[in-house]
C-alpha cells in the first residue's frame, strides 16, 4: 500500500514549506505528475491512500487535475497494465464541494476513508452503493455470497461486482471480491 501525503508532495512540487492550498490548475498537474511517476514503479496492482489530511483547501482546477484525472487516467480508462486503486483519506468539508463536483461532471465514484470506516461517493447509483456497502461489510464476497445477502439472482450479483471492479471500486481476487476501503496490506 502506497501512501501519498498531498500536503508534502504540493510543498516538495512549489519548493515552499508554508504552502498547503491546493489551488490552480498547473499545480494540480504537477501534483498529479509526481503522483503518476510514483504510481509507475508500483505493481501490476496497487492500492494508494491519496491523503487531504494537511491540504487547507483544494479548488475546482486543483480537484479536476488531482483527483478527477488522476481517477480518469488509471480507473475510468481500464489500463491493462495497470490495477490502480485509490483510498482517499482526510477529506474535510473544506474540500468537498470541489471534489464532488468533479466526480459529479465526470461521473465518477471513490472510496472515502471516515473516521467510521469507509463509503464510496460520488456517482453511483443505488444499487451499487447497497452492493459496495455490503461487500464492504461481509469483508469479503463472490457473487454467490452477494446475492445470498442481497437476495438477488446469482447472475445480477456478478454484473454488479464486474462493475463495481471495473470502476475500480472493488478489488478482485481468485476466489471473489474486497471492497477497496476494506483493504489490508496483505492484499494490496
Amino acid at each position: 500500500m502506497m501512501h501519498i501525503d498531498l500536503s508534502s508532495m504540493l510543498r516538495q512540487t512549489l519548493s515552499c514549506e508554508l504552502y498547503s492550498n491546493l489551488v490552480t490548475r498547473p499545480t494540480g498537474a504537477a501534483v498529479r505528475t509526481q503522483i503518476e511517476a510514483l504510481l509507475a514503479d508500483s505493481r501490476e496492482r496497487s492500492l494508494t491512500v491519496i491523503d487531504f489530511s494537511h491540504v487547507g483547501m483544494i479548488d475546482f482546477s486543483c480537484a479536476d487535475e488531482v483527483v478527477a484525472k488522476l481517477l480518469l487516467h488509471y480507473v475510468a480508462a481500464e489500463r491493462a497494465d495497470r490495477e490502480a486503486y485509490f483510498l482517499f483519506r482526510g477529506v474535510t468539508d473544506d474540500h468537498w464541494d470541489a471534489i464532488e463536483t468533479v466526480l459529479e461532471r465526470h461521473g465518477l465514484a471513490l472510496v472515502l476513508e471516515t473516521d467510521d470506516g469507509a463509503r464510496i461517493v460520488g456517482m453511483v447509483n443505488d444499487g451499487e452503493r447497497v452492493a459496495w456497502e455490503k461487500v464492504y461489510e461481509l469483508g469479503h464476497a463472490g457473487a454467490a455470497d452477494l446475492a445470498t445477502a442481497l437476495g438477488s439472482r446469482p447472475d445480477d450479483a456478478a454484473r454488479m461486482l464486474d462493475t463495481l471492479h471495473r470502476r475500480r471500486l472493488l478489488m478482485r481476487l481468485d476466489d471473489g471480491y474486497i471492497a477497496v476501503g476494506g483493504l489490508g496490506e496483505a492484499h494490496a
